[in-house]
């Protein structure tokens, strides 16, 4: 592929230009070149780092994360790539966790709501301005 600006590169990647953008402010992406009139020029190269990025963060990876794995690649400390994606499944499994007592108590209050009658007396309402013990 001969080098391509950037529209193409975020189209081909299936990201706005925005974030092309923040990510090369942010140091995760930086154009191949850039031509005399500024405009970004990007390569393949650019293109599998800037769908990295993006898999990684459908994965849950924050941006610092995604730093880390992408040093870890250049390194190539798989290793290390292996322990960080174990904390962030253990990280995942615990806000899934959490989520879990979240649904089961929703749940609860729906089921005790009759939906109809006073503000007052509504379980939900008075489960949410309740002081916290």
């Amino acid at each position: 592929m001969e080098s391509i600006g950037i529209g193409a590169l975020a189209k081909r990647a299936g990201v706005g230009i925005d974030t092309v953008r923040y990510y090369e402010r942010s140091g995760l992406l930086a154009p191949q070149a850039r031509l005399s009139s500024g405009y970004r020029r990007y390569s393949e190269l650019e293109l599998a780092r800037l769908r990295f990025i993006r898999r990684a963060q459908a994965l849950g990876f924050t941006l610092k994360e995604v730093r880390e794995l992408l040093s870890l690649s250049a390194q190539r400390d798989v290793a290390r790539v292996k322990r960080s994606a174990q904390a962030k499944l253990n990280d995942v499994g615990r806000r899934i966790a959490e989520l879990e007592k979240v649904r089961a108590a929703l749940a609860k209050l729906i089921a005790a709501c009759p939906g109809h009658g006073r503000a007052a007396d509504c379980p939900i309402l008075k489960a949410l301005g309740e002081d916290e013990a």
